[in-house]
């Protein structure tokens, strides 16, 4: 996928993509971006996430540069 969205893309064409979302957010509404404990420890220590589509491009160099693909999870 590209970045965090509401339900699964493939399975609901209704999904919403969240360009940006915080850490309470991705908890609260049970987002699928990586289990509780390790978006609590990224939370506790002031780590931001970034959620990208690795095999699309140039994506990965685009995040490394700091460029605003995917989601951030702040």
């Amino acid at each position: 996928v590209n970045g965090v969205y509401s339900a699964d893309p493939e399975k609901d064409p209704g999904a919403v993509y969240y360009p940006e979302v915080s850490y309470l957010e991705v908890l609260t509404k049970e987002l699928a971006v990586m289990d509780a404990a390790a978006i609590s420890l990224c939370k506790e220590n002031g780590l931001p996430i970034r959620v990208f589509n690795l095999n699309t491009g140039d994506n990965l160099y685009q995040a490394g540069i700091g460029e605003p693909i995917g989601t951030l999870v702040h």
